[in-house]
This record gives structure tokens, C-alpha cells and sequence, in this order.
């Protein structure tokens, strides 16, 4: 029962990204909500959790995606996760700004991430203007968006604490 909440969000995000998001053109470009799943995560939980949830996010669209290897969506956003979660440990108090400018550099980041990964498994990877306007949507998008996510990522991956150490449920 502890992972039915996590499973439904991955769940309704990927159904989002497959089907209302891959209509949506912006520029010749369209976001990516999946990849907020685990900067939200890496932002509330840190590195490991946000690397955790990466895998499994990135794992699941690459089930529906079709045209990539299986794998690439889990290694870009489990690197997106682990990095935004490392950079988080070090802000002592974090003003409700905070999250959204690591979800923008975190995005751009995690663009940037998946287009080295696709060139060096042989994806045909645009290195031009093209790439910079997807980094840029979906960074804003992501941007605009991190704060509900991160109330959804609180919710379905709570943290406990038992015995004094932080324990995720």
C-alpha cells in the first residue's frame, strides 16, 4: 500500500506527458512534466531520493516512449534527481524562490543531460537553437509548475522520522 500513492502519480505524469503534453508546441518544442517528478523529489528529499525517483519516472516513460532505447529517460533523470537533490543539500534555508530557480536550472540541466546521453548511444540529437528553445521551455515550464509538484511529492513520498533518523515510508 506504501507505494500505490507514488505509483499513481508516476502513473497520471506519464499519461500527462503522452498524451496532453505531446500535443502542446511551444517554439517547436514541448515539455516535460515526468522530468519535475524527481526534481521535485531531489528538491524535498535530496540526492538519493531524487535519483530514486528519477530511475523509476524515467524508467516508466521509457515503457510508453517509443524511439529511444529503454533506459534513457531512466539514466537522464536519475542524474537530473541525484544532481538537483546534491545542490539542494547546500541551501541552509530555502525562501519559495528557491525551489523554482533549481527547478529552472534543473530542467535546462536535465535537457542538456538527455541530449549527451542520446549522442553517445547514436540518437539523431539537434546541438543547435533547437536545443536551447526545448531547454528553455521546458525549463520555464517546469518552473512555473515545481511548487504544486512539490506539495504532490510530499504527499506521496512522505518522510518520517523514526528514532531520530530520517526515514523514507
Amino acid at each position: 500500500m506504501r507505494f500505490a500513492r507514488p505509483a499513481f502519480v508516476v502513473f497520471v505524469l506519464v499519461t500527462l506527458q503522452t498524451t496532453l503534453l505531446a500535443d502542446i508546441d511551444v517554439f517547436g518544442a514541448r515539455g516535460d512534466i515526468v522530468m519535475l517528478l524527481p526534481i521535485a523529489a531531489g528538491i524535498a528529499g535530496g540526492r538519493e531520493r531524487g535519483a530514486i525517483v528519477g530511475f523509476i519516472a524515467g524508467f516508466a516513460l521509457d515503457l510508453v516512449v517509443h524511439g529511444t532505447p529503454t533506459g534513457f529517460f531512466a539514466l537522464g533523470y536519475t542524474l537530473v534527481g541525484y544532481f538537483v537533490g546534491m545542490v539542494q543539500a547546500g541551501v541552509l534555508r530555502a525562501a519559495w524562490w528557491i525551489p523554482v530557480l533549481t527547478a529552472l536550472g534543473g530542467s535546462a540541466l536535465g535537457v542538456l543531460t538527455l541530449a549527451i546521453v542520446g549522442k553517445f548511444i547514436g540518437l539523431e540529437v539537434p546541438f543547435d537553437r533547437k536545443l536551447v528553445t526545448i531547454a528553455l521551455v521546458v525549463a520555464v515550464l517546469n518552473a512555473m509548475l515545481v511548487l504544486p509538484m512539490m506539495r504532490v511529492t510530499r504527499w506521496a513520498l512522505p518522510v518520517t522520522s523514526r528514532g531520530g533518523r530520517l526515514v523514507t515510508s
